[in-house]
């Protein structure tokens, strides 16, 4: 049992249908495994974790010591009054400890998930193939830390301003709850980080040909209003800066991923021998008949030529006579015979 958790037993190829859904179950275990051993790593050492999770608030009240305080705005001075964040409930207490597990399990966890997809799928590409997915799962990755970063460090920082300003603004006095805090910004970064793999869905869609790059640009008014009700449903208020610079981003992956997506498919297409041009399969050869020859009269848009032009042109043949036809004998007592 840990041996075939630690390592496979058989190659891929000489594995049946039961041992490939036996391997699939434990590539998700090592996946959960390594999530599990995150969490309770968190829950030991509890009492760091809540400091990382803190950062976002802290450059809120003070962002000149923020990486990025040149995109914050100014702190006002009722911002950097707030205490401590605080918790009524015992739920509450056992809420945050929970998120800030989740969030180091995740963490920990992806880059296990990317490996053990690419070790379960790779056996079933090809030689062309696998050589891409090592800098796939190495970009999806990228992808992922750097929308995670972008929420941590930016995205959280100016939506507590925001959300304090809205507050003050209506006269009322917000206690900052830490299970709600907590949770805000684990979901935060998940959620930006899942959405950076935009570009690589879009590549995908185009390379198993699903659609094509030119109708992706085609659309492009309307894939922008998607990303930017996508924006709009992540970030928590969509005030204007955050929402421009979010929608900005994931336009121009946009754009970089079409423009990717066109680089493979065409090679794609290259090697199986087919037109680079996939707009190509839909140009139709009119000068060819319906039989498949250069016949520009057998088409079925052919205009009709006159009868006299044809029958002129084709030989006369000799038709026999018709002949009369044979009545059959009249019944018995039938007296129509006689006229």
């Amino acid at each position: 049992m840990l041996s075939s958790f630690i390592r496979r037993n058989k190659p891929k190829a000489e594995m049946t249908f039961l041992e490939h859904l036996d391997d699939l179950r434990v590539s998700m275990l090592r996946v959960l495994g390594v999530f599990a051993v995150g969490m309770v790593a968190a829950l030991i050492f509890y009492e760091e974790t809540p400091v990382l999770l803190n950062r976002p608030l802290e450059w809120a009240k003070h962002p000149e010591t923020s990486p990025v305080g040149f995109v914050l705005g100014q702190s006002s001075e009722g911002l950097k009054a707030i205490p401590e964040l605080k918790e009524f409930t015992f739920m509450g207490v056992w809420k945050v400890l929970m998120y800030a597990a989740f969030g180091v399990g995740i963490a920990l966890s992806s880059p296990v998930f990317l490996y053990e997809t690419a070790r379960f799928v790779g056996p079933a590409l090809t030689d062309r193939e696998k050589r891409v997915l090592v800098p796939f799962c190495f970009a999806a990755l990228i992808l992922f830390l750097a929308g995670a970063s972008l929420a941590f460090l930016w995205l959280c920082p100016m939506s507590v301003q925001i959300w304090h300003h809205f507050a003050v603004g209506l006269k009322m006095d917000v206690i900052w709850q830490a299970s709600d805090y907590y949770g805000f910004v684990i979901m935060m970064c998940l959620l930006t980080g899942l959405t950076f793999q935009f570009p690589l869905a879009l590549i995908v869609v185009m390379w198993l040909e699903i659609v094509r790059p030119r109708t992706l640009l085609k659309h492009w008014r309307g894939m922008l209003f998607g990303i930017m009700c996508l924006v709009a449903l992540i970030t928590p208020i969509a005030e204007p800066v955050s929402l421009l610079v979010m929608t900005g981003v994931l336009f121009s992956f946009y754009l970089v991923a079409v423009a990717v997506g066109t680089a493979v498919v065409r090679r794609k297409r290259v090697a199986r021998g087919d037109s680079a041009d996939p707009e190509d399969d839909d140009i139709d050869d009119d000068d060819d008949g319906p039989d498949g020859d250069d016949d520009p009269d057998g088409g079925p848009d052919a205009p009709v030529r006159p009868a006299s032009s044809r029958t002129s042109s084709t030989p006369a043949v000799a038709t026999e006579p018709e002949r009369p036809r044979r009545l059959p004998p009249p019944a018995e007592g039938d007296l129509s015979s006689l006229d």
